[in-house]
Order: structure tokens, then sequence, then C-alpha cells
């Protein structure tokens, strides 16, 4: 859903140059456009995110549930996507049960500034390790960068704007089901889990790969892992506290996709020959 108020892209008056001097003083430009998008829990204010203001019921169930907010999608009772003076706010009904906890979170919190996460506490709140995957999903060099190639075929606002990543799933058959973009990377990946678990019957995240048009950083690799998902390809270079939390999850961990080449961090076993 993209509110009327709200595009994601925008027209503006720009002025390009080349070999140090204008080209053309009169032009034109499509450039992305970045909303506060304020998340509500039955009427509480939990999170301001920069985001692409599209997918935001998405965005909403997906960083509910990759943020352990909501442990299932049932839990989330009704969404509604309402333009504020100064941004939207994406309001949400949850079950009794998470919201005590998300509240009895929010007052220990109470309090403290600076905090580098927001919402960790501790430690060992800020890294979140998911239990290890149980993934059958397989899959050859070949269908991967085949796959990698569609996905930027359907990065539509990326195409107009140049300024959006992208996460996609692909499913076990070698195609994409669903791609869905972002001005930030991790939003992205948010509304891609988002818009899976909307699906009918509820979505077997073993059963395929993300792929990211990002670096593979702890936080993308930890939201994948909390679903389930064993296969993250990423066309730029992972961290080193995302591989070690790959080899701890037991999640096959590719960077700098690129064809005709990769490389493979962790849990190589689930690659097929070509």
């Amino acid at each position: 859903m993209v509110l009327p108020e709200y595009a994601s892209s925008t027209e503006v008056a720009v002025e390009r140059w080349r070999n140090g001097g204008v080209s053309n003083s009169r032009s034109h430009d499509m450039v992305a456009e970045e909303v506060p998008v304020a998340l509500e829990y039955n009427g509480i204010s939990h999170a301001v995110m920069m985001a692409s203001p599209a997918d935001l019921e998405d965005f909403a169930l997906g960083f509910s549930l990759t943020e352990g907010i909501l442990q299932d999608r049932s839990e989330l009772f009704d969404c509604e996507i309402v333009s504020a003076a100064d941004g939207i706010q994406v309001q949400m009904q949850i079950a009794t049960q998470r919201f005590v906890a998300l509240k009895e979170k929010r007052r220990n919190l109470t309090g403290r500034t600076g905090c580098g996460l927001c919402g960790a506490e501790t430690l060992q709140q800020a890294v979140r390790k998911p239990a290890p995957v149980v993934s059958h999903a397989r899959f050859s060099a070949a269908a991967i960068y085949a796959a990698m190639a569609e996905m930027q075929k359907q990065q539509h606002l990326q195409q107009v704007t140049g300024a959006t990543h992208a996460a996609a799933w692909l499913q076990a058959d070698g195609t994409i089901a669903l791609v869905r973009e972002d001005v930030g990377r991790h939003n992205a990946l948010d509304k891609l889990i988002g818009g899976l678990m909307q699906l009918e019957p509820k979505h077997d995240f073993a059963s395929g790969a993300v792929l990211i048009t990002s670096r593979a950083s702890y936080e993308m690799v930890q939201k994948a892992a909390s679903m389930g998902c064993g296969f993250i390809v990423a066309v730029s270079a992972p961290t080193a506290l995302a591989i070690r939390l790959a080899e701890q999850a037991g999640v096959t961990l590719l960077g700098f996709v690129r064809q005709p080449g990769h490389v493979v961090y962790a849990h190589p076993q689930r690659l097929a020959p070509a």
C-alpha cells in the first residue's frame, strides 16, 4: 500500500555536470522518498523508522516478527496505515500477552539513554542468537546467479531512483516469489518477511533462500534465521559477526554473489553441483 500523500519517488529539478562544467542546466531526476514511519502497538508508539512509504503492512508484520514482538502472524489482529502531519503512523492491535511483554521490556528501559541498539538492555539482548535452523533448501550456483539477475529486473523503484535496496525470496523451484524494496536494507528484508507471512498457506522459510542487494550484517542474518531461513545470498560482503552467527545458526551464507563467482562463508553443504 502506498498512501496518496506519499509516493515512493518524486521528481526534482537538478543541474547535471560533465567534464567539469554544466552539461544541462534544465533537467529533472527521480529520487526516492524517505518518510518517518511510527510503529504503534495498542496505542503506544514503539519505534520510528525512516522507510519507503510502500508495503507498510508487510513492514509492520515483518518487523514485529523479526524483533520478537510477535511470535506468530495470528497475534497481529489489525493494522491500519494513517497519514500524519510529519509522517506515517502504523497502528497495530496485537494480542494482550504480547503487548504485556512489550510493555515490560519498555519499562525496563525507562531512564536509559544512548543505547546502540534500540530496545536492547543488555549485551545478550543486543546480540540475539536464534535457534539453529533446519533447512532443506539446496541451490546450484547457476540458479542463484539467475535469481539475482531476475531480482534486479524486479527492482522497479531502484531502476527509477537508484537509491533503494531489495530483498527477494528464491523458491525451491528456482523462481523468485516476491521482491520488496526500501531505502533501508533492514526494512526491505522486514517487508519481504512480512509479505511472505501474509501468504496462505503459512509460508515455509526452510524451503528457499533470501537474496539481498546489500552487505550481510549481523542483523540481516539474525532476522532471516529467526524465521527459519537457512540460506542467505548477498551481493556484498558479510561482517565477521554475521559469519559467526551464520555458523552457529546453521545458515548457509554467500557473499559477493556476482556472476560468475561468489564466496561461501558458512555451511556450503546446501550448494548443489552445477
